[in-house]
């Protein structure tokens, strides 16, 4: 046994039950804070019931586990908990009142550089300022916990739930998030896997930055004001995810290369305004939003019930897209480019729930290309009063002359190879 474990076995020995049910005051920079800890058969250390006030740090190699009713509380100042040492557990407890401030990292856990293997789980986080912030180590695991922030706070004044910097290798699995900045903030960090969190009422859902090779699958995102904000990063595998009644983006683009998006459902994106959270001016509602994004794959991914289902801008170009349903959106596609894209792979186009042509020979193709940016689509993004006059001949007519004349049409999308029903995406509730 090592010397902090027995320091740590002689504190769980000299306090009686009585004391260790009461409120118990950690020094604040004791790496063993006296804790009435129990020894355990497996080799952990069991945290009795009680609320422990003060910022707890853990500098030795262990597992601390809680009783239901232990609450460690960081008294309105720093970190609740400083892991310091590689290999620590920390299961089942509620950690909550870390400081505020925002410049300072305060955090419910705070993650240091050589706490590499860290596992927090299990744990329920009350987070004034961030939940668990993961500093340049590798191998940590969050799982299971819920992580809740200030719900009258603004959203940039909170902190993000779950933050990795400068990480690789970590798991972030199962967490439940709300009222954070992010729920899960990425930045410049690689190998990562995030899967099965729920995230609602927060800015983004996930966020990524500077961040490749990491792995984004069957999180959910409800009520946030971008579900999955994916920004300069490289070889993001995003896979069966959901965003749910998200406002301004379901998934936003921002300079993604070399990334595939699959099995993903995003619906009912609402009209929003960007404004002070926004990177890109804009907030239509947009299922998804590509901007400066090249070389992905778009695939078999639902995108339905909203404002506006794609929106292609600034050099968004040699991204394969095919096999994906757009659903009832008010607008399919916006496309904004200076030349046409083709829009199926291998024979294989999309599914649009808008599409008015035919299938003869019964292969589940249509038989006429899909082509939705017309001028007259044009003409509506330029002028959207003129939706008034949507069914009048007038714009019949236009629609007429760049059918007979084919000269006048303009750079956009083709699907030359439509789908007639809608591919089936695999759900959450259906991951492996």
């Amino acid at each position: 046994m090592t010397l902090a474990a027995r320091l740590l076995f002689g504190l769980s020995l000299v306090l009686s039950p009585l004391a260790a049910a009461a409120t118990v005051s950690a020094t604040p920079v004791n790496p063993l804070p006296a804790l009435p800890l129990q020894a355990q058969a497996d080799g952990s250390w069991l945290l009795g019931s009680g609320t422990y006030v003060g910022n707890v740090v853990i500098d030795t190699p262990m597992t601390l586990r809680c009783a239901e009713d232990a609450i460690l509380d960081g008294n309105g100042h720093g970190h609740v908990l400083d892991i310091r040492a590689a290999n620590v557990v920390v299961e089942g407890c509620q950690l909550q009142n870390s400081g505020n401030n925002l410049t300072t990292l305060d955090s419910a856990v705070f993650i240091q550089r050589q706490a590499s293997a860290t596992v927090i789980r299990n744990n329920r986080l009350l987070a004034p300022a961030f939940g668990v912030w993961v500093d340049a180590t590798q191998g940590v695991l969050i799982e299971g916990n819920q992580i809740i922030g200030p719900k009258d706070v603004r959203s940039q004044d909170r902190g993000n739930a779950i933050h990795l910097y400068a990480v690789s290798g970590a798991k972030a699995r199962n967490n439940r998030v709300q009222f954070a900045r992010d729920g899960i903030y990425i930045d410049t960090s690689n190998g990562n896997h995030l899967e099965g969190n729920v995230l609602e009422d927060v800015r983004y859902g996930i966020h990524y930055m500077f961040s490749h090779n990491n792995k984004v699958l069957y999180n959910q995102t409800r009520r946030t004001r971008t579900g999955y904000a994916l920004m300069q990063s490289r070889q993001l595998t995003v896979i069966g995810n959901r965003s749910e009644d998200d406002q301004n983006y379901g998934i936003l683009m921002n300079y993604i290369t070399y990334s595939t998006l699959r099995d993903n459902h995003i619906s009912r994106v609402q009209d929003g305004n960007a404004g002070y959270d926004g990177m890109i001016p804009g907030g239509e509602g947009k299922a998804v939003f590509i901007y400066n994004s090249q070389f992905n794959r778009i695939e078999n991914n639902h995108f339905s019930d909203s404002a506006l289902g794609i929106h292609l801008t600034a050099g968004s170009e040699d991204n394969k897209i095919s096999g994906n349903a757009f659903i009832n959106n008010r607008q399919q596609v916006k496309y904004v480019a200076t030349r046409t894209q083709e829009w199926s792979q291998d024979g294989r186009g999309n599914f649009w729930s808008d599409y008015l042509g035919w299938d003869r020979n019964g292969d589940g193709l249509g038989d006429v290309a899909y082509e939705p940016n017309d001028n007259v689509d044009r003409l509506l993004w330029l002028y959207p009063q003129v939706r008034l006059l949507l069914n009048s001949p007038g714009i019949e007519l236009l629609r007429w002359a760049q059918e007979a004349f084919p000269v006048t049409k303009s750079p956009g999308v083709r699907d030359s190879h439509p789908l007639l029903a809608p591919p089936t995406v695999r759900a959450v509730e259906d991951q492996p």
